[in-house]
């Protein structure tokens, strides 16, 4: 056995570790995958070989076959079955019978995410910046950007349902999504002040391969990477590619330490820059996440700008919270005073959305 086949496999044993909790369905054919040489030897052509990568290719390939017994079990394709005793064998030969297209999309695709559930949990965090900046209107630059769904979040409608307070409601009336996120803070402690509107007069993603959500081939290819037992999230695509289209975010094709300061420049002047990175840190290496964090300092030197953050705490944005180190993503506001960064971590949350404890 190759020493790339069996890293891929480690990868997949790990990946099914991790996706057991949320994705029963990915669970499974991971963990199959993993002790298949030749299902796992499909991802060794991939530049970065992502199990979730094989995952939406095969995911793609079914798309197209609507009528397909192995349908039965992605609830995001009209599926009901749970994995059982049938499952894997139908996987395998599926996938073995199609292992032509499934190696062209492997070796030609990157895993895309525009998790649009997270826009719950930016909506108060950049409220915050935007207090912070003095709170009157605020330009938004999401690096990362994908298709830039996030950059909507003043479009969409919101429901926090916490102890304390019940039921708060955020956003416009009649939005195209609404999404709900479940608020907790410590007893006797404030949670976030949460407005009723979020003033955003500008919205530039940037990103090194936009998605075009005009393009079949390209939305297709988002919609895939959504796991398929997890139908919701791919309802909330379908809503804010729709809420998109309404108010279309300026994209721009470039580096994100390089060409920052020339997106924000899309800007006008008189707005504050709110920079969003939405677990953007985790695939580049220590030095490039530095390059990063000076590029953001040079543009807070140069005009008012906020870095608003969802990232892992392996991300170093915080380094003297180790009790915040549990695997889940801290949002987090990044200021700069006399040219000093102050990171203020501001919530606990879930990957996607659906959790947040407020902790500022």
């Amino acid at each position: 056995m190759s020493a790339a086949l069996e890293a891929v496999q480690d990868r997949l044993r790990r990946f099914a570790d991790e996706a057991s909790e949320v994705s029963p369905l990915y669970s499974h054919l991971a963990a199959h995958a993993a002790d298949d040489d030749d299902v796992a030897g499909l991802l060794t052509d991939a530049t970065s070989p992502d199990p979730a990568l094989l995952l939406a290719a095969v995911q793609r390939v079914l798309q197209a076959e609507p009528f397909h017994e192995l349908t039965n079990y992605y609830p995001a394709l009209g599926g009901a079955y749970g994995p059982d005793a049938s499952l894997w064998p139908m996987f395998r030969t599926f996938v073995l019978d199609r292992a032509d297209r499934i190696r062209v999309l492997v070796a030609s695709r990157v895993p895309r995410g525009n998790e649009v559930g997270r826009a719950a949990l930016f909506y108060p965090a950049v409220a915050y910046a935007a207090r912070q900046a003095g709170g009157g209107p605020v330009g938004l630059l999401e690096v990362s950007a994908c298709a830039g769904l996030l950059l909507g979040m003043d479009l969409y409608s919101y429901r926090y349902q916490s102890e304390q307070s019940g039921q708060i409601v955020a956003g416009p009336g009649r939005a195209a999504l609404g999404l709900h996120c479940a608020l907790k803070s410590d007893p006797g402690q404030k949670g976030p002040t949460i407005p009723k509107r979020l003033l955003v007069s500008a919205r530039i993603g940037l990103d090194a391969d936009p998605v075009d959500l005009d393009d079949e081939d390209e939305y297709a290819w988002l919609e895939a990477c959504v796991w398929p037992d997890q139908p919701d999230r791919l309802r909330q695509l379908g809503a804010a590619a729709t809420a998109r289209r309404k108010k279309p975010p300026t994209m721009v094709t470039g580096d994100m330490v390089t060409d920052l300061a020339a997106a924000a420049g899309r800007i006008p002047l008189e707005l504050p820059v709110v920079v969003l990175t939405s677990d953007a840190l985790r695939p580049h290496s220590a030095e490039r996440v530095t390059a990063f964090r000076s590029a953001v300092a040079e543009l807070a030197a140069a005009r008012p700008a906020y870095w608003v953050s969802l990232e892992a705490y392996s991300a170093g944005l915080i380094s003297d919270r180790p009790e915040l180190d549990t695997g889940q993503a801290i949002l987090a506001c990044t200021g700069w005073v006399a040219g000093e960064e102050r990171t203020t971590p501001l919530a606990q949350t879930s990957w996607h959305g659906e959790r947040m404890y407020w902790l500022t």
